[in-house]
């Protein structure tokens, strides 16, 4: 902090230092600013009051969704685990499933369900799950078992692998939307978990980070169908993109819209011939 003069800066400089600074400095950026009696450090140290709001705010809301996970180890519960998978929709690629088990009052600014958060925040917080949290398992099912055993019992596979995969033994689970069947952990489902539980919404971030770096991946080598961009789901660049090329290995041909595609496509083959 002593490295900063704010007296040197111009206004503009101070206020974006002071919308920049990391929330760990901030308190002690007050006291620097209560030196300077320029009008823009008492802009800047305004700015700096407004973020320390809005973090108070969200370390209120991190502890609020620790609700499930305080009431486990209150009952004894020493690791509870969150358990989450991504994927059930998409038309092609793997569904993924992550289980998490996070510290005790581990707060980790911004974790929320990862379909509310960005691209560029969910990648942030995937590095910050995996440098904080106790142990992570992830489980994987390609396209060929969801074929064979559907899109459903795939999920609970992939989330029974995730869980086997921790390294630890865990005590409870806390799945988001409904029971593992044959897990043989106790365990609560919780509808909506991933935007009330932070061990749910860690195991969301890793299951959905990893799962869109797969289709990336898949991407590389079936590059017609945009599975960097959509990642499987059904838009509408992926639905011409089958219609003009009938399914990849990776497409899901138990999926309605998959099989309807092949049919097209065969039909348009046909009548080029």
């Amino acid at each position: 902090m002593n490295s900063f003069d704010t007296r040197s800066m111009t206004s503009v400089e101070i206020c974006a230092w002071a919308s920049s600074l990391p929330v760990s400095r901030a308190r002690e950026a007050r006291v620097l600013l209560a030196g300077d009696g320029r009008r823009c450090a008492a802009r800047a140290a305004a700015i700096i009051e407004k973020r320390l709001a809005e973090d108070r705010a969200e370390l209120s809301r991190l502890r609020r969704m620790y609700a499930y996970e305080q009431k486990a180890w209150r009952n004894g519960t020493s690791l509870v685990v969150g358990v989450d998978e991504a994927g059930r929709g998409p038309l092609a690629g793997p569904v993924v499933a992550a289980a998490v088990v996070l510290k005790r009052r581990c707060l980790i600014r911004g974790l929320n369900d990862s379909k509310q958060v960005s691209p560029e925040t969910r990648e942030a917080l995937f590095d910050e799950i995996w440098r904080r949290a106790l142990a992570i398992g992830v489980g994987v099912k390609d396209v060929h078992y969801i074929d064979r055993h559907n899109i459903a019992q795939a999920s609970f596979a992939a989330m029974r692998d995730a869980v086997g995969s921790l390294g630890l033994v865990p005590e409870f689970v806390l799945v988001d939307g409904f029971k593992i069947p044959s897990l043989q952990v106790p365990q609560r489902a919780i509808v909506k978990g991933d935007a009330l539980s932070c061990s749910i919404a860690a195991a969301s971030i890793i299951a959905k980070v990893t799962r869109d770096r797969m289709m990336v991946e898949l991407h590389r080598k079936y590059p017609v169908y945009g599975f960097a961009q959509h990642k499987g789901y059904t838009t509408r660049q992926h639905l011409l993109a089958l219609s003009r090329h009938g399914p990849c290995p990776e497409h899901r041909r138990s999926f309605l819209l998959v099989s309807q595609s092949q049919l097209l496509f065969a039909n348009l083959d046909d009548q080029a011939e």
